[in-house]
């Protein structure tokens, strides 16, 4: 039924597996940019069956037309924003402002980009890592395949340990560490069994975030229950894409826990609308890399409950979890640390309930034809425990709160490398998992949904 990750095939460079410690070591080591071409790629991998993206009804490129224009626009921003930037800064810190938030990160890493590419498998958002954990210094990540010390290296193989952007405004530069282990292995996906994930997967009467969809040959996860904004404002679920589609069968209905033709299940509703890609301008509200073609991963879908479902049996309460919050609406200019260090926990139909920490936001990455792939977050699991499993794509993402205030949504998983490549974070403890996430607030908006929290917002009150 579920078939082996979906390989995205993004290629931004080439990586080897690695035993040195990654992000806690200071400006003095440095990324080796000297990669073999035919090294595996770093790339995020997708429950669901494979097939290609370029034929779906729910997804185009833009035209050779309109690329052309942005190409233009995108020339005449970054021209505009060169004007009285330093180049980057080699042994010394820059005297001006230091970056504080994901604008100005995102900004001065684009306007970089072309140095970054040449060191790096991909590069993103966060804060400086020391010796495993977080301190509050905004930096741009970069992810290498090997780290080594700088007596290793020529002048031009280090990377600076800052760079300046438009108007003097600076940050740091961390190097990270990426291990890759292979072609991935099959994982099943009944590896772990509570009372949890079998009532997300069947035997709870309710449906809601964290339960098992499924199509004619994919499953993963409800990520929430939403309302459209158009037409007759139809109550349904948000899952992924790549949940959702599957090219070889075109009515694209959904069911749960199971299509009929393969165990027991109940038809949920068809696809309406859906996407898997869209342009970094339209995304993010600024042009985020240099490429003409650069695309960000959305991998959403909306799918109404169909007029025959019994509404009564959908549940706006995350289970483990209980009631969440409104959406948590990323500002570009908002100060980092009210995203990047944040605690998440999520509910998916394969490893139940699980808590991470966002380490980064907008990872950045290029295949080998050079177009630029973003995706939003990467979220890293608590104690060495994966985030993720292969069939949570679609689980939504929920920033905790200490203060005891509900949980509030902030993205929804699309994807992982719990068995392709790893990131090191502490020295003397192997390579962490890591996940990639959709903005949730960013999605819903280009599909034109609303989230539904509350009983009252279920029956349209």
């Amino acid at each position: 039924m579920d078939r082996m990750r979906l390989d995205l095939r993004f290629h931004p460079s080439g990586s080897t597996q690695s035993e040195e410690s990654t992000m806690d070591l200071d400006r003095n080591y440095c990324g080796h940019p000297n990669l073999p071409s035919s090294s595996p790629p770093l790339q995020p991998f997708a429950s669901g069956a494979q097939h290609s993206e370029s034929n779906a009804a729910y997804f185009s490129w833009p035209t050779s037309s309109r690329l052309h224009d942005a190409a233009e626009d995108r020339a005449n921003y970054f021209g505009n924003l060169q004007k009285g930037v330093l180049p980057e800064t080699l042994g010394c810190l820059p005297t001006g402002q230091q970056a504080t938030t994901l604008l100005e990160l995102m900004t001065i890493r684009a306007f970089h980009s072309k140095i970054l590419r040449r060191f790096s498998l991909g590069t993103a958002i966060g804060f400086r890592i020391r010796r495993g954990v977080l301190t509050d210094i905004p930096a741009i990540l970069v992810f290498v395949a090997r780290k080594v010390h700088r007596q290793w290296l020529n002048h031009v193989q280090c990377l600076p340990a800052a760079l300046e952007g438009p108007g003097g405004v600076w940050c740091d530069v961390d190097v990270v560490e990426f291990s890759y282990y292979g072609a991935p292995a099959a994982t099943p996906k009944e590896q772990l069994y509570t009372e949890l994930v079998d009532g997300l997967r069947g035997s709870d009467p309710c449906i809601g975030s964290g339960s098992q969809v499924a199509s004619q040959e994919t499953y993963g996860t409800l990520g929430a229950i939403v309302r459209s904004r158009t037409g007759n404002q139809q109550v349904g679920f948000l899952t992924n894409r790549h949940v959702a589609v599957d090219l070889d069968y075109p009515n694209q209905k959904m069911f749960h826990p199971l299509p009929p033709s393969l165990g027991p299940g109940v038809y949920l509703g068809a696809v309406e609308r859906a996407t898997s890609f869209i342009t970094d301008d339209l995304w993010y509200g600024i042009f985020a890399g240099t490429n003409a073609e650069t695309f960000v991963r959305a991998d959403g879908a909306f799918i109404p409950f169909a007029e025959d479902f019994n509404m009564n049996n959908v549940n706006v309460t995350v289970k483990g979890v209980g009631q969440i919050g409104d959406v948590n609406i990323i500002d570009l200019q908002s100060p980092i640390n009210s995203l990047i260090g944040r605690q998440v926990v999520k509910v998916g139909r394969s490893s139940g309930l699980t808590t991470g920490t966002i380490m980064a936001y907008a990872l950045e990455y290029n295949d080998e034809k050079g177009i630029c792939f973003f995706t939003d977050f990467l979220v890293v699991g608590e104690n060495q425990q994966t985030f993720d499993l292969e069939g949570d794509s679609g689980s939504l993402i929920l920033l905790t709160s200490p203060d005891g205030q509900k949980p509030r949504p902030v993205g929804i998983i699309w994807g992982g490398t719990a068995n392709r490549g790893r990131l090191k974070l502490k020295v003397g403890q192997p390579p962490e998992n890591w996940t990639s996430g959709v903005d949730l607030g960013r999605l819903l908006d280009l599909l034109e949904l609303d989230l539904i929290t509350t009983n009252e917002g279920l029956q349209g009150l």
